[in-house]
């Protein structure tokens, strides 16, 4: 049956070159027949009479063949088809042959069909994104991410290459173009949420009860005290949601915008607004599971007294010397370490340092929380500059470390926070507020 349509469409490529040359041999037959003095009546006009006729005749057999052998996916006979009746009308136009009533109209002719493969396309890309069709589960790429990821832009990718020379045609299907790949990266998002949903859970506690609100804050004094460790399953899922920020959406809004720059301006719809839409979702997710990690790093050195920031620098006087700063700090300082080192095999590079500054800025929101409390105390102040010259080093000096080259200058700069302390602690009035720029 397949074969049968695929023969139609040949024949149907055929016929319409066929019609092409019949056309052209019209065309300058009444050239020739002009030159040699043969001379139709005023009211005659041949190249108008003889395309309505070839014209109607050839749009009822396309719409014949088409119906009876409908495509469900523009293949490459169907393309080819698509730019043979275009072209058609194209010449039919530079003929200053008119339009009749019937007769042949690309646009129109294909248009239901081209409707119906793009729902077609939008419905398959939405069943492969259901959770009991994923069949990754557990697998990792080389960027340490989830293959599901790269097989689905993959995907779109090919959708997009699929339909390139309609919408190189038509422009303005790319508007029904772009709110399927929407829906289906909206899906994507879905299914990922749900196929990590087990590492995820702790992190949107966090998120759910960002205001520490009176039955949060009992939940906290009751529940058993242990460390946090980030999972590696959640290392992949946030390398994958990065990738497909950083890379595989962008790489689909430029091939759309690409298309969508020939569409006239003035529409009710702007084109990539759909696109834009999911990808200012996909970034507002990644930042608060990026805030919600930091945060639960930072409830982990609370665990212990002996890590407890706040609690290390009350106990330090004025008269404190380096060395007894150094000691105590000393068991804050090693899971700091350890905490990184474990953050540098979860995470791939560029996420490691964002979550690494933002648990370095957590640390500082701590000691500048510490030091506002105690305004008219300064008594701290000599400790609290060294313990804060300690959390530098150990940040700047285990990123080096496990980076090396591929460590920036910026990274190594102070978070807001510590810029912030510093201020404090040297009398600056120089205020540094601003955005969280380590995301």
């Amino acid at each position: 049956m397949i074969y049968g349509a695929l023969a139609f469409f040949f024949f149907l490529h055929y016929l319409v070159e066929w019609l092409f040359s019949t056309f052209h041999i019209l065309y300058f037959q009444l050239i020739i027949d002009r030159k040699h003095g043969i001379i139709f009546c005023s009211f005659i006009d041949l190249p108008n009479i003889s395309s309505s006729i070839y014209s109607v005749e050839l749009c009822t057999r396309l719409r014949a063949f088409l119906a009876a052998c409908p495509s469900g996916s523009p293949s490459s006979s169907v393309t080819e088809l698509v730019i043979a009746t275009s072209d058609l009308q194209k010449d039919l136009i530079s003929w200053n042959i008119n339009q009749v009533k019937g007769g042949v109209d690309a646009k129109e002719l294909f248009h239901s069909y081209i409707m119906s493969w793009i729902q077609d396309k939008r419905l398959s890309l939405l069943e492969s994104c259901k959770v009991d069709k994923v069949k990754w589960s557990g697998v990792r790429t080389q960027h340490s991410t989830t293959p599901f990821v790269d097989d689905m832009y993959d995907r779109l990718k090919e959708t997009l290459n699929e339909y390139e020379i309609i919408l190189c045609r038509w422009p303005e299907y790319t508007f029904v173009l772009e709110n399927a790949i929407a829906d289906a990266e909206k899906a994507l998002m879905e299914a990922l949420d749900k196929q990590y949903a087990d590492v995820l859970s702790p992190l949107r506690e966090n998120l759910t009860h960002k205001n520490f609100g009176l039955k949060y804050v009992q939940k906290l004094a009751n529940r058993s005290a242990c460390v946090y460790e980030v999972p590696g399953e959640l290392g992949v899922f946030m390398n994958s949601l990065k990738r497909m920020l950083d890379m595989l959406c962008p790489r689909i809004e430029t091939q759309l915008k690409s298309w969508s720059s020939c569409i006239p301006s003035g529409g009710s719809t702007v084109p990539g607004e759909h696109l834009s839409e999911i990808t200012v979702m996909l970034r507002s997710k990644f930042r608060s599971y990026l805030q919600a990690i930091v945060e639960k790093l930072g409830e982990n050195t609370k665990v212990q007294n002996v890590t407890k920031l706040k609690k290390i620098l009350q106990e330090f006087k004025e008269t404190v010397i380096e060395s007894d700063v150094r000691s105590r700090i000393q068991p804050l300082k090693d899971q700091l370490t350890k905490t990184i080192d474990h953050l540098h095999s979860v995470f791939e590079t560029h996420l490691f340092v964002d979550i690494c500054r933002g648990y370095w800025d957590r640390m500082g929101q701590d000691v500048l929380s510490f030091l506002d409390n105690r305004k008219e105390n300064r008594a701290c102040y000599k400790g609290a500059q060294i313990a804060v010259s300690i959390l530098d080093d150990t940040f700047a000096s285990q990123m080096q470390q496990l980076l090396g080259n591929a460590l920036q200058e910026k990274d190594l700069a102070p978070p807001r926070s510590i810029m912030e302390v510093r201020s404090v602690l040297c009398k600056d009035a120089v205020n540094h507020k601003g955005n969280n720029y380590y995301y």
